[in-house]
């Protein structure tokens, strides 16, 4: 028998997944969350319900953490990295976040999961926008790296798979996602920030765009409940786009601390990167990533509760020592 209110949330450990799954157990919409993890159990909050489910695999039998559920939030990934030490990464990326999702997906509609909401990746859209200009929801993608085309390739097939079995599909693609907990660059960001670091980063008129950790997680229940998510896909951020020296000195300013940034040109900073073999750095710092959050406010009401300088608040907080 199936309960309405039953919500899985797959990598439920990660950093999306963690922070979506402690949300779900705090809102009285929601009878019970199912948090499925790789590994061994974690803590988590009280009325989650954790299953081991192993790898995201073409051969994962989803069947225990499937019953009774509803609906479900899928963040479980093979995610972007830097260095990518894979013979074949696209080949990689497409057997966990193309096979290894349409398994699940097969296999939750044929448990009458009545909607499934994947998360994306705003990749999906390309790696750019030119100046004045933004990403919206239905653009045509253009993915560039290999993790991009995988989320794109298992957009593709849960459309397909939304077409047969009549499940809904609801498709969240997040830019940066940046909140307590955060790691990779932005962590890293802050640490240098922390202690004091001269950053070359003084004079970069870009506009990115990023979304808030609790923002994102906001607009993942919001695809849960609100009817008119079916079906449609969705782009994500703060609604607010900054350059990359702004950023840094707000984010300075929510350390309570003051920044250090050295004017150097963008074109500068380009021709040394791409001497150093980091011209991929060099282009998420000096260009431009704007998303159109329209579509997204309009069919779903939805706004950003959290300001860019409350997420990076809270950011800051979340530092660990």
């Amino acid at each position: 028998m199936k309960d309405k209110n039953m919500i899985l949330v797959t990598g439920a450990t990660g950093f999306v997944g963690g922070a979506l799954v402690r949300r779900l157990a705090d809102d009285r919409a929601f009878s019970c969350v199912v948090a499925a993890v790789r590994r061994k159990p974690v803590p988590s909050p009280k009325g989650v319900k954790q299953l081991q489910v192993g790898d995201l695999l073409p051969t994962t039998d989803w069947s225990a953490a499937l019953q009774g559920v509803d609906a479900l939030v899928h963040c479980a990934a093979r995610v972007h990295v830097m260095q990518d030490d894979a013979a074949d990464p696209l080949d990689a990326y497409r057997l966990i976040n193309v096979k290894g999702t349409l398994n699940l997906a097969s296999q939750a509609a044929q448990a009458g999961v009545r909607r499934f909401v994947f998360v994306s990746s705003i990749k999906v859209n390309g790696e750019a926008t030119l100046s004045g200009e933004s990403f919206s929801a239905d653009d045509e993608p253009a993915p560039v790296d290999p993790y991009g085309m995988s989320k794109l390739e298992a957009e593709q097939g849960l459309r397909k798979l939304e077409t047969q079995t009549g499940m809904e599909v609801v498709i969240v693609r997040p830019p940066m996602v940046y909140g307590p907990g955060v790691k990779a660059n932005f962590a890293s960001m802050m640490r240098w920030m922390a202690r004091g670091v001269p950053l070359p980063l003084g004079a970069i008129h870009n506009f990115r765009s990023m979304v808030a950790l609790s923002n994102l997680v906001d607009l993942l229940v919001t695809c849960l409940k609100h009817p008119a998510a079916a079906g449609q896909t969705f782009l994500a951020s703060d609604g607010e786009d900054v350059s990359t020296t702004e950023l840094l000195r707000r984010t300075a300013q929510a350390m309570g601390i003051k920044s250090f940034l050295l004017p150097v040109p963008a074109f500068v900073l380009k021709s040394g990167a791409t001497l150093l073999g980091k011209r991929d750095v060099a282009q998420r710092l000096c260009g431009s990533l704007q998303v159109d959050i329209e579509k997204t406010r309009r069919l779903l009401d939805w706004s950003p509760p959290l300001t860019l300088d409350q997420g990076l608040k809270k950011a800051v907080d979340g530092m660990k020592p």
